[in-house]
């Protein structure tokens, strides 16, 4: 949200004179002490493109966001009343002494987008409200039944239409006054009397007006007005002409004509309407009410068959506005609700506007075709519940199959049975009676939606998204999506990706008429279109859900936004906006920066891209390392400036003091495989790939090439399906070969260690357990018999209970940030005096959560257990932090690599395969070089890994690459090249193939080992 210029601009200086032009053109920062920061000065250019780099942990983001953007949005909502204040979130003053020169600050970062199913990419970019914009005003409605184009219609035309009827047909002229409105109507059938109307039809009743006719008001209700009672005859036009302006004035311009059936064919199959005969001038006395109730004594009493009732009415609806004529499909005014999947107007009425239902899937609650019928039903089989037992041996007495059968072997009408339920009650054995069984479905959707939290946490896993049976996952009503703009609906646009959808509109056939409309809206839709396809996202489409984006995606969705909006003087706060693009696409994404920097706003990026680094006008390298060894000003400046620094390591990396050293030899592999045939899921198209193991893999493309889709959503589940057996192999594959050849699966993804205080890299690594084990042993803790929970601060017993184990108190201010406040009682140390007292090597558990990683690992390096994952936290380069240092104050690039040695810790086998999703995410490059370290050593001892990659560094440094293209989204899903980096450089069609060529021009294979890492 964009925030007030900062009025402290207008103000003079502390001198008492007038700022001069040199500080209206400068954002000055003193005294910056946030996290690691070394209470820092800087002097930052305004309207100028700036680059904060350096390490991982070295305080870009605490300088960036938690300073410089924290501040301004602090002095936004100071601006605003204390009323308004008390419903913002807290927002506390960042650790600096003055900030001078802040414009107001936005925010784009890595977080995602939104976790609200109802949220598309149309929605967030705001595009698809223009659509709605265009449709409702220059759509062309067409009948949903045929197709046909819909237009108003004259009194003329839907006089003949009803002369086209057969002679003699009955039928009664209608006018719609209420629909489907609650409410008692009593004035209204008032004032119908007082103008001289004699009847009018109530929910399909007729009434006479001179009847007590009372409603109930909590109910809906339709009131049409009885205009007319005719017979089909020539001579009749005048009077029906009169009939239906009547109408058309008194229904806002629709009139319902109501056939009467001929009588001749009346049967008494048809209990619920009056015979009439052809003479009968009194033959609308008919009535059809909902109790199914006959008022003629020549009728047959009504039975409760439903296939007894036979509908023989028949009503031809016209419009004054719009209606098919052929069909008789009325269509309100257009108007953009009507295609707003969130709005009741526009969404589909069965999956209101989600396009899709949460359901039980069979697969995956019966993942194991060769298991037994009970272990096949896996929620049931894990259950100790005999229940489940006797129901399904109930169900087998009934349809001659035994427990032992191998699901398999069971015929279709069994499978179906016994998953969706019997047609017949079947005899229960334990309750000695006939009862109806529902199935396996029905009954645990029914547990999902009656049962408590933890019983649906623990049914999520089984839940499917399906496909809304009605709109077929279109989200929208059959009529807005029979609506036309030029040849094409809503839905031709919103479904294709954003590169199609941008030539679709380019080429619209539009009349004169709907030119003139449209022009302005075109001219908009074009615009943010084209901002998408600037930061390299043409791809998408704009009816993808928001939460299923990457977080690079979805800060270049906002980054093209904020372009849209077209602010000036506003300063810009952008967390690696090259995250998850491809090299190809860098520029597109630079042009796009520097469009917005040329409106005149300041841009500050944290970026380790080399690309981006080099074209910034500013640069700010903080560091030297991380943590405690970090938050200094290392260099500021130009390039030049930089490269010159001695103690920037990026500046030894970008002007090759150091390197990362391309292997001079490809491993051989351990000649094994993994061979997929046929993947076809998503845009992949029907592709057949081999994985050698034993090697270093990476897997590239362009953004929407199918690189996510072939490993994370059919490779693993089918390993897991190998493995466990307890998830279903995926559809969109024929086989994956070679399967026995892996024994265990790790995967390294980019989802958050914890948002809670709580959580920390102790607890989350498991190094706190054996630690706490240490702490047992002493001879102090085992005379008075503490266990090792005594030493958690997350349970009751050892820690302290004035602040339940946190170490502060949160005291809240009302409208005013709510203040941390440190323990009186345990002065932040977490535990009671008792566990206190407990020490191991003169050092309590408080003192050892204070320790760093590398003070840490030299005081336990005798505790192998402890040692080994405290050895790969300071391999990954994370030896700086502390053990219980809180998860919220880690940075994005220290959280991944937590995660990440978390991983590496664990026992390896030998024949481990380690699927990793862009492992450098949040690196500098000597971060990559120390990561490359570790991924080399793991393949050393016999693993395999298989990294989703953008990085030139790793993808040069791997054994083997399979590169995906060539573009992305429906023109991608194609195996473009495989082979080492070398052969991969060789391929002209691959865009990764053409960097990679590049690259190892500038770092040749050398035989020197990537070892000299030491600051």
């Amino acid at each position: 949200m964009p925030h007030p210029a900062d009025i402290s601009n207008l103000t003079t200086s502390p001198n008492g004179h007038h700022p001069s032009n040199k500080d209206e053109n400068t954002i000055r920062i003193r005294g910056a002490r946030q996290h690691n920061l070394k209470n820092i000065d800087l002097e930052l250019p305004r309207d100028r493109l700036i680059v904060f780099t350096g390490v991982s942990g070295s305080g870009k983001s605490s300088l960036a966001f938690d300073t410089i953007f924290a501040e301004g949005q602090r002095r936004y909502v100071e601006s605003l009343s204390a009323y308004a204040r008390q419903f913002l979130g807290q927002l506390n003053k960042p650790d600096v002494d003055a900030i001078e020169g802040l414009s107001p600050a936005i925010s784009i970062d890595q977080k995602s987008t939104s976790h609200n199913p109802r949220s598309t990419v149309g929605t967030v970019t705001e595009i698809y409200d223009y659509l709605r914009l265009l449709f409702g005003r220059a759509g062309v409605p067409h009948c949903p039944i045929c197709d046909r184009s819909i237009v108003p219609q004259t009194i003329d035309e839907m006089c003949d239409r009803i002369m086209e009827l057969p002679d003699r047909t009955r039928f009664q002229v209608l006018a719609p006054v209420v629909r489907g409105k609650k409410g008692t109507h009593a004035k209204l059938l008032s004032s119908l009397a007082s103008e001289g109307f004699v009847r009018v039809r109530v929910d399909g009743v007729v009434y006479e007006l001179s009847e007590n006719i009372e409603l109930d008001k909590n109910y809906t209700h339709t009131i049409e007005i009885v205009v007319d009672r005719l017979v089909k005859k020539p001579g009749i036009q005048e009077r029906l002409t009169d009939s239906l302006t009547t109408c058309l004035r008194h229904a806002n311009g629709i009139a319902v004509i109501d056939v009467i059936p001929d009588t001749s064919v009346q049967t008494d199959s048809s209990p619920n309407t009056r015979r009439y005969s052809e003479n009968s001038t009194d033959f609308l006395k008919y009535q059809e009410s909902s109790e199914n109730k006959v008022t003629d004594n020549n009728q047959a009493t009504p039975t409760n068959n439903d296939n007894d009732y036979q509908e023989i009415t028949k009503e031809i609806v016209f419009s004054e506005n719009f209606a098919c004529p052929e069909h008789g499909a009325v269509m309100d005014e257009l108007s953009p609700r009507l295609f707003s999947f969130n709005s009741p107007y526009g969404a589909c009425p069965s999956c209101h506007g989600l396009g899709n239902l949460r359901t039980i899937s069979p697969d995956l609650i019966v993942p194991d075709p060769e298991a037994s019928v009970y272990s096949a039903i896996v929620p049931w089989a894990e259950k100790d519940n005999s229940y489940y037992l006797g129901l399904l041996y109930s169900v087998g007495q009934a349809y001659h199959f035994e427990l032992q059968t191998i699901w398999k072997n069971l015929t279709a009408e069994q499978q179906h049975v016994i998953l969706h339920g019997a047609d017949k009650p079947i005899w229960m054995q334990e309750r000695n009676d006939h009862r109806r069984y529902a199935g396996a479905i029905a009954i645990l959707k029914r547990q999902y939606d009656d049962g408590s939290e933890l019983q649906k946490q623990k049914l999520e896993q089984y839940l499917v998204d399906q496909p809304c049976e009605v709109c077929q996952g279109k989200r929208l009503k059959p009529e807005a999506l029979s609506v036309r703009l030029g040849q094409h609906r809503i839905l031709d646009l919103t479904s294709v990706s954003i590169g199609e959808c941008r030539q679709r509109i380019d080429e619209l056939k539009l009349s004169d008429r709907q030119a003139q409309i449209a022009d302005l809206v075109l001219r908009e839709i074009k615009a943010r279109l084209q901002f998408l396809l600037d930061v390299g996202l043409d791809y998408l489409t704009l009816d993808r859900p928001a939460m299923t984006l990457s977080g690079g995606e979805a800060q270049r969705i906002r980054l093209a936004t904020q372009i849209g909006a077209g602010l000036t003087g506003v300063l810009y706060v952008l967390d690696e906006p090259s995250i998850g693009l491809h090299q190809r696409d860098n520029g597109r994404l630079l042009n796009t920066l520097t469009k917005l920097r040329n409106l005149g706003n300041t841009l500050i990026v944290v970026e380790h891209d080399e690309e981006t680094i080099r074209a910034a006008d500013h640069l700010v390298d903080i560091g030297p390392g991380a943590g405690i060894h970090g938050g200094r000003i290392i260099s500021q400046g130009n390039l030049d400036t930089l490269l010159q620094a001695e103690d920037s390591l990026t500046g030894a990396y970008l002007s090759g003091r150091k390197v990362i050293n391309t292997p001079a030899e490809r491993r051989d592999g351990n000649k094994r495989s993994l061979v997929i045939k046929n993947a076809y899921r998503n845009n992949l198209k029907n592709v057949d790939v081999e994985i050698p193991l034993g090697k270093l893999v990476s897997v590239t493309g362009v953004s929407g090439s199918g690189k996510s889709t072939l490993i994370n959503e059919l490779l693993y589940p089918a390993l897991q399906h190998n493995l466990t057996r307890k998830v279903p192999f995926p559809k969109d594959l024929e086989k994956i070969d070679g399967l026995n050849a892996i024994d265990k699966v790790i995967v390294i993804d980019q989802s958050p260690i914890g948002r809670t205080p709580r959580s920390n890299p102790v607890t989350y690594t498991g190094i706190f357990d054996p630690i706490r084990e240490v702490f047992c042993q002493t001879i102090e803790a085992k005379a008075r018999g503490y266990k090792p929970g005594q030493f958690s601060f997350n349970v009751k017993g050892g820690r302290c209970e004035a602040c339940s184990g946190q170490g502060v108190n949160v005291i809240e201010m009302n409208f005013l940030p709510d203040v941390y406040v440190q323990c009186e009682i345990c002065k932040g140390d977490r535990y009671n005096r008792e566990t206190l007292q407990v020490k191991y090597k003169n050092k309590s558990i408080a003192d050892v959560l204070n320790m760093t990683v590398e003070e840490a690992l030299e005081f336990f390096i005798n505790i192998p257990r402890a040692a080994s994952k405290l050895q790969t936290l300071a391999d990954v380069g994370l030896g700086y932090i502390r053990l219980g240092q809180t998860a919220p104050t880690l940075s994005g690039g220290e959280a991944q690599r937590v995660k990440l040695a978390t991983e590496l810790s664990r026992r390896a086998t030998g024949k481990t395969l380690y699927l990793i999703d862009e492992p450098t995410t949040g690196l500098s490059f000597y971060d990559v070089h120390k990561l490359l370290d570790v991924l080399q050593r793991l393949v050393d001892k016999g693993n395999s890994i298989l990294v989703i990659e953008h990085n030139l560094d790793v993808i040069r440094c791997a054994d083997w690459v399979i590169d995906l293209g060539p573009e992305g989204g429906d023109k991608g899903g194609e195996i473009i090249a495989v082979g080492t980096p070398e052969e991969v450089a060789k391929n002209n069609r691959s865009y990764t193939g053409q960097y990679l060529k590049q690259v190892l021009q500038q770092h040749p294979p050398t035989l020197v080992h990537n070892s000299d890492l030491k600051q």
